[in-house]
């Protein structure tokens, strides 16, 4: 029997999940469920199928994120592949399905292609369903994996199946379709031969690339050339930016899944969403008597039907229903739950308009740890500043700002110039205009400081690197 390789598909933006949902740390490494990350739920749900070491394939601006939580929940990925630039799913399949091959001594893994920002609430069912799909596999089949429907729902693909699917077996594809209009939705799901379309895919590596190949030849060549071409920094596999950016960029249903005579689909019943928008997320979450999801410090006085996420604040509510509230440190979306799906539209008007709250929290995740700006004004700007255990900065210098650091809890080691100190709680130092310098935590325990920073011109892009152990001097 072949070994089963995880592919985990990391690139999504989750844009209906905004504002919690940012850029450069979307809603697959977000705790949006209070059950791990989407991203480490997806990874933890495997261990019964005893798999083999994933690859993952995330956008270069997250391998700090995917590499971190892949650490937190004690999984070593056999590649984290970086793209430098987005080409959907198919071309992300090929590089990991390349990279599966190139790991396996000869052998054919047996794929299993999720995306890292699905729910599954039954994982025994999910299991089950995997089993059956391993075995369509191992006979040279392209399988999906098609979700039960429990109603007419015109936000999904569908999946036609050539008669009435069976759980635990493969039937063959007859054909996938697009999103319908509501009383097409309604057909299907009386017919009862239509099944979601997961975006969940098994097959070997080969017979992957075999039908790629066949059906895109151009897309397999570039993925190939992007490959062979890669670059290896740290725990990351950098795809060759020049080759892939030539590569077209197309979905797995169209390139291949539409095209190929071996598809089959394997029902799905397992509680599955793919946490699409605010108001899924009440859906998953456990509700009081009157209808009503929160988290965090919330009060509700005459609330029905509503969805209430609180970060920073006391969120208070009277009078109202069917809402979606959620506050965070730089944002407050207020929408109601019909028109949930609409919060897109809202990020897109941001984007055009140059905002930051669409690309970052006001928290700033690093490699190292993390900032979070607490107020500034003309000529100084205030940071909360956490440093992991063991975790160190870039030496750098900066041109135009001077900093004051003010320890907090945990033991800092301070390199200003030619000098290294140890600062401890409730000590200070300060940093000069254009000296270089470094900090690092060299304990147990995670270290908090505040920055006061002070001068001209205040922006991240204000630093020159000299040494950095995360590759990015």
């Amino acid at each position: 029997m072949s070994e089963l390789i995880p592919v985990i598909l990391s690139g999504g933006s989750g844009t209906r999940l905004w504002p919690l949902s940012r850029t450069l740390r979307p809603k697959q490494f977000l705790d949006v469920t209070a059950g791990g990350t989407l991203f480490q739920q997806t990874l933890c749900r495997l261990a019964g199928l005893k798999p083999g070491r994933p690859v993952v394939v995330a956008n270069q601006d997250h391998r700090f994120l995917a590499g971190e939580q892949c650490r937190e929940i004690g999984v070593a990925p056999g590649a984290i592949i970086l793209e430098p630039v987005a080409r959907n799913t198919a071309p992300a399949i090929a590089v990991a399905a390349l990279a599966a091959l190139d790991a396996a001594d000869g052998s054919d893994p047996v794929l299993l292609v999720l995306p890292s920002d699905h729910v599954i609430a039954d994982v025994a069912a999910f299991e089950q369903a995997m089993r059956a799909g391993i075995a369509a596999a191992e006979q040279g089949r392209l399988v999906t994996f098609g979700v039960v429907p429990t109603h007419a729902e015109t936000g999904f693909g569908y999946v036609k199946a050539s008669q009435r699917p069976e759980a635990g077996h493969a039937t063959p594809v007859a054909r996938f379709v697009e999103k319908p209009k509501a009383d097409v939705a309604e057909g299907y799901l009386r017919e009862g031969s239509y099944l979601w379309n997961s975006g969940m895919f098994m097959f070997k590596a080969s017979v992957f690339l075999a039908e790629l190949a066949r059906h895109q030849p151009e897309m397999d060549q570039a993925c190939r050339a992007s490959w062979h071409a890669a670059a290896r920094d740290l725990e990351f596999v950098r795809l060759d930016a020049a080759t892939f950016g030539l590569c077209p960029s197309d979905s797995i249903d169209y390139a291949v899944m539409e095209k190929t005579d071996r598809a089959v689909v394997v029902p799905l019943d397992a509680g599955w969403s793919d946490v699409g928008a605010w108001s899924a997320v009440w859906e998953l979450q456990p509700r009081d008597a009157q209808g009503n999801a929160t988290r965090g410090d919330v009060l509700l006085q005459d609330v029905r039907n509503s969805y209430v996420q609180a970060e920073r604040r006391l969120v208070a509510m009277i009078g109202v229903e069917d809402l979606i509230v959620v506050e965070t440190s730089d944002a407050v979306l207020v929408a109601h739950k019909d028109r949930a799906q609409d919060v897109k539209k809202v990020v897109d008007r941001l984007k055009e308009s140059g905002r930051n709250e669409v690309v970052h929290h006001r928290e700033v995740f690093r490699p190292w740890g993390s900032y979070d700006s607490v107020d500034d004004g003309d000529r100084f700007q205030v940071k909360r500043i956490t440093v992991n255990p063991g975790a160190k900065l870039s030496v750098q210098m900066h041109h135009h700002r001077a900093e004051h650091w003010v320890v907090v809890s945990g033991t800092a080691k301070v390199r200003i110039g030619d000098k290294e100190q140890l600062v401890t709680e409730n000590q200070s130092v300060y940093i000069p205009l254009g000296v270089v310098h470094s900090l690092e935590n060299p304990g147990k325990l995670p270290l908090h400081l505040i920055e006061v920073q002070s001068g001209s011109y205040l922006g991240e892009d204000d630093i020159v690197r000299f040494e950095d152990r995360y590759g990015r001097a």
